[in-house]
């Protein structure tokens, strides 16, 4: 019973580091990626989609990114749609092809970068914080219904401690490797 409340709140503290990671990969560091595209919705016969379902993007160059429409009438809706955006991009449309050039970072623009970042980590944090609480009240449920000993459930709370002080080092490593990244030049 303990073991599997243990599994379970690490395999959703992992989730909730991969879902970090993922948030990191869009915060752009100076260098094109395509992944700094993926949250741009685009309006495709009146729905609105993420761009990746009607484009190919690529990285030409460590500086630029290169968007190819998989129909020709969709070029303006998704330059549109990278401008509105609040990524602070100017797309360059050359017939079929969309290229995106990538400005550098001035420092304050990477100061603010950093705030974003560590506000996602902090969320982060946060999220990890609440599934060690709710393990910890499973543990006092059982304690309740006499499942478990006084004994075992303290003890079930340390380790939930130690899994939940394991992952909040991960996130904080995490978040100084990105730190770092946006802030060199």
């Amino acid at each position: 019973m303990i073991k599997e409340i243990h599994n379970d709140a690490d395999e959703r503290m992992n989730k909730t580091l991969a879902s970090l990671e993922d948030q990191f990969s869009k915060i752009r560091a100076g260098r094109a990626h395509p992944s700094l595209l993926e949250q741009i919705q685009v309006e495709y016969y009146g729905a609105s989609v993420p761009i990746t379902q009607v484009s190919n993007i690529n990285a030409e160059d460590s500086r630029t990114l290169k968007v190819a429409p998989w129909e020709k009438n969709m070029v303006a809706p998704i330059e549109k749609a990278i401008m509105t955006s609040d990524l602070g991009l100017n797309p360059i449309s050359m017939g079929q092809i969309i290229r995106i050039p990538l400005p550098p970072l001035t420092e304050e623009r990477r100061k603010e970068l950093v705030k974003v970042v560590r506000e996602e980590a902090e969320h982060a944090r946060i999220a990890i914080r609440n599934i060690r609480r709710e393990a910890i009240s499973d543990y006092r449920d059982l304690l309740k219904e006499k499942e478990i000993s006084e004994d075992e459930a303290h003890h079930a709370e340390e380790d939930m401690q130690k899994i939940t002080d394991q992952h909040i080092g991960s996130v904080d490593k995490s978040l100084s490797d990105k730190e770092n990244s946006l802030l060199e030049i």
